[in-house]
């Protein structure tokens, strides 16, 4: 792959504008060059050469250098189209975690019946089917051959709509996907580089600076506040707010 095409794929995959830095480190491994400074200077004239490229009217979009980065957007003139576009698109669906993973259950051992996705799931997974329905994700498939006949469920070309799929074949494996998830896990668990250790973005150097005083001003409070009167709070039952995740039922 030529060196245009990868820097096209970032530039254009990018959520928020990327770096020259960020570039450079990721096509490094890829791309030939006696040096980081040589590679750098390759990158950024390609940059700048695709930048006058999709500056031409035969172009509606655009790679705008935005907060020291690149990122592609679509030019001024075609907004009114796009907005247009833009306001007839669906609106993304937002799934509880039961949902999630009795879709996911569906997806994989599809047709399958409300009770064997229960037991795989390990809780009852009933209520969470009209959810599905409503979102037209899933449908019925029919009635399984079995006592009390229960009824089959599949996905529908909403599911495969949404999640990007030419047919339910293009999902991954179940060891893929397992090893996706253990993945992801893992790179949750570790730390970033600089020290940083955990969600509050605090290199762990800079915490043990003030550790000991904080301890020392916790010690001095609490002999203050044994002879407080306690003040109750008042907290959500269950520990979410409106935007939290659904409940099973839902």
């Amino acid at each position: 792959m030529s060196l245009k095409a990868t820097l096209e794929a970032i530039i254009y995959a990018a959520e928020s504008p990327v770096t020259l830095d960020q570039i450079v480190q990721l096509v490094k491994e890829s791309t030939p060059s006696e040096n980081d400074s040589d590679l750098r200077s390759q990158v950024r004239a390609t940059i700048e050469e695709m930048v006058a490229a999709y500056s031409t009217e035969e172009h509606g979009v655009e790679i705008r250098q935005i907060a020291g980065g690149y990122r592609m957007a679509t030019k001024p003139e075609q907004h009114d189209v796009v907005r247009a576009f833009a306001k007839s698109l669906k609106p993304p669906i937002r799934l509880s975690l039961p949902a999630l993973e009795t879709l996911a259950v569906i997806a994989y051992k599809q047709p399958v019946t409300v009770p064997e996705i229960s037991e795989i799931r390990g809780v009852d997974s009933g209520g969470v089917i009209a959810t599905l329905l409503d979102r037209k994700l899933i449908t019925t498939a029919g009635r399984k051959a079995v006592i009390g006949r229960p009824i089959l469920y599949k996905t529908t070309k909403e599911f495969l709509l949404r999640f990007g799929l030419k047919d339910v074949n293009e999902l991954p494996s179940m060891e893929e996907f397992e090893k996706l998830v253990a993945e992801s896990f893992q790179s949750d668990l570790l730390p970033a580089e600089g020290g940083v250790a955990d969600a509050t973005g605090i290199p762990n150097d800079i915490e043990a600076v003030g550790n000991e005083e904080l301890q020392a001003e916790v010690a001095h409070q609490s002999s203050s506040e044994e002879h407080a009167e306690p003040v109750e709070t008042h907290a959500n039952a269950s520990g979410y707010s409106q935007d939290g995740p659904e409940n099973e039922s839902n």
